[in-house]
């Protein structure tokens, strides 16, 4: 085939998303203009203590700041719109454009709230059958199924041919508060010739369907039917469609409920209003207020099923919540499966909840939670629907990314028209020929700790994991300038490595051997490099101690001259 000279090609770019789960943020880039669909976080790992939300590294954008169009947000969870408030500063310009559907919206304005010296962010509302237009791109908006409301996918007519972006999705014919999957629209869509396909990865590992939230209602019924003393329901804030389903049956079986957490009270507040949560008046009291009922007639929805620690429902469980202590009988529901790193805890808040004599139940035992994923047959069927010409696997771990492509392969797709990408890479499309570029913008970890973001660098995070695992060791020795002598006995603080009182003789002769360490150094007198005896001490010393104990503790030496 003969290239078009005149021909355009478009660059998809991941800055997130791809090889993990959370952190979604992509990028539709032609010669001209930049398209941003969501801004997502995600949480940290084990290994990266102090650290509060791992975003997207927008330091590509930053440079091309001008071409950028504006962001399209599919839906209203947090690992697709939670660096809104840490990045946008940095890449907004006058002419940027904010769409979203309302609860998104919602979700987003009341959490800018929370932050100061924002630039204004005022969003378009958009819906199903929504149709827009942002520079050279044409974008639809239309409803899929996935575990909150007003979830968006987005069909994109590009110069190089139309894009399909599923976001999050799942089939779901009996959903909560939702209406079916729309099949007419998704095969319309077909009809128009899909070049591209970008498709949810989360469940590609996971065999045969999802489960419908109208399953987990019957199995919730069951507990709330058989339930004798209080019920004490956790999940996540965002899980909008539980929320509804626990509000409904305590309803159904004469409950008060109790909503705990900021961000659940938030969500179900922007909710309400919306009216994608409906409960009567009388329903929602407040906490201090639990005992004025009996226990057979309390939900308390809350927080904390992934035991994060300063979530309701470890609250709860260690003893510290003001008004809720758990009480023999209570049924406990963890409606939320286990994010991965996060099962030590899980584990650890379940026995603490079994050990005060309450019945937990949780999602190995019994469906009380549904995934908002697509699995194997489902994501078959899309690419079956829609026809793409090319297939580029998103939101997941890199074996699900894969698991994905082996899915397309078993459609007939060819695998030359299957792309794995990780996030950073630059996918070049044109209507012939889809491949990764040898180039790659920056797409590491940038960490968001309090105030700071991306002031927590590897070698930040190095020594955190140090002072975890192998502690601290102070030594302050006060040196005479003129004589190089050292004065008085050198101080030692000690975090974690050895407890002082009964350590004297290891301590007695670390203070000779720092003074040693110091003398041999300004012994032969002229100009005294400080930098060079500090790294002398912190380094005979960690070999002494490693000799003496098989410990290698952060060594941090401090030398005062005087």
């Amino acid at each position: 085939m003969t290239k078009n000279p005149n021909q355009q090609n478009l660059k998809v770019i991941p800055l997130g998303g791809l090889g993990e789960v959370g952190r979604n943020m992509t990028l539709f880039e032609t010669e001209k203009e930049i398209l941003i669909c969501d801004m997502g976080f995600r949480m940290p790992e084990e290994t990266m203590p102090g650290v509060d939300y791992i975003i997207p590294n927008i330091s590509y954008l930053k440079e091309s700041k001008k071409k950028i169009l504006g962001v399209v947000f599919t839906h209203g969870h947090y690992d697709h719109i939670g660096a809104i408030p840490y990045i946008i500063d940095k890449i907004w310009h006058p002419g940027f454009e904010f769409f979203a559907s309302p609860l998104t919206k919602g979700i987003i304005m009341k959490r800018q709230e929370d932050f100061s010296n924002q630039p204004p962010v005022k969003i378009t509302e958009v819906k199903n059958g929504s149709k827009i237009k942002m520079g050279d791109f044409k974008i639809e908006f239309f409803r899929q199924n996935h575990n909150i409301p007003d979830n968006l996918g987005i069909f994109i007519e590009t110069p190089v041919g139309n894009i399909v972006h599923t976001s999050d999705f799942k089939f779901d014919s009996t959903p909560i508060a939702d209406l079916p999957t729309d099949f007419e629209k998704i095969k319309s869509f077909g009809k128009r010739k899909v070049l591209l396909l970008l498709s949810d990865s989360t469940g590609a590992e996971e065999e045969n369907h999802s489960l419908s939230e109208k399953t987990i209602g019957k199995n919730l019924e069951e507990i709330f039917q058989k339930a004798e003393g209080r019920i004490i329901a956790a999940t996540f804030a965002s899980l909008i469609n539980r929320v509804q389903q626990i509000i409904t049956l305590s309803e159904k079986y004469n409950r008060k409920v109790i909503i705990e957490g900021y961000s659940m009270k938030t969500n179900f507040e922007i909710s309400k209003k919306l009216g994608y949560i409906k409960s009567k008046k009388e329903t929602i009291i407040k906490s201090k207020d639990i005992d004025k009922y009996p226990d057979s007639k309390i939900t308390v929805l809350c927080t904390g099923a992934q035991g994060e620690g300063s979530a309701v429902l470890m609250r709860i469980a260690t003893k510290e919540h003001p008004f809720i202590r758990v009480k023999k009988g209570d049924s406990v529901i963890l409606s939320s499966s286990v994010i991965p790193g996060n099962e030590r805890t899980v584990q650890n808040l379940k026995d603490d909840l079994l050990r005060q004599k309450a019945n937990v139940f949780h999602y190995k035992m019994m469906d009380i939670h549904a995934g908002g994923h697509a699995q194997k047959e489902e994501l078959k069927k899309i690419i079956e629907i829609l026809k793409p010409k090319f297939i580029l696997p998103v939101h997941g771990q890199y074996s699900m990314l894969v698991a994905h492509a082996m899915i397309a392969k078993e459609t007939g797709m060819p695998e030359k028209n299957i792309v794995v990408a990780e996030n950073g890479q630059v996918i070049n499309l044109n209507p012939d020929k889809i491949f990764i570029e040898k180039s790659r913008v920056p797409s590491n970890h940038v960490m968001v700790d309090g105030l700071g973001v991306g002031d927590v660098g590897e070698v930040v995070l190095r020594d955190r994991q140090m002072l975890a695992k192998d502690v601290m060791f102070v030594i302050v020795v006060a040196v005479d300038r003129q004589t190089g002598k050292v004065k008085g006995s050198p101080d030692i603080i000690s975090r974690g490595f050895v407890y002082l009182r009964e350590s004297k003789d290891l301590l007695k002769d670390t203070r000779k051997k720092v003074i040693e360490i110091v003398h041999q150094a300004t012994g032969s007198g002229g100009t005294v490099n400080w930098s060079y005896i500090k790294d002398e001490i912190r380094n005979k010393i960690g070999q002494y101690f490693h000799t003496r104990t098989q410990r290698r503790p952060m060594i941090l030496p401090v030398v005062i001259e005087v």
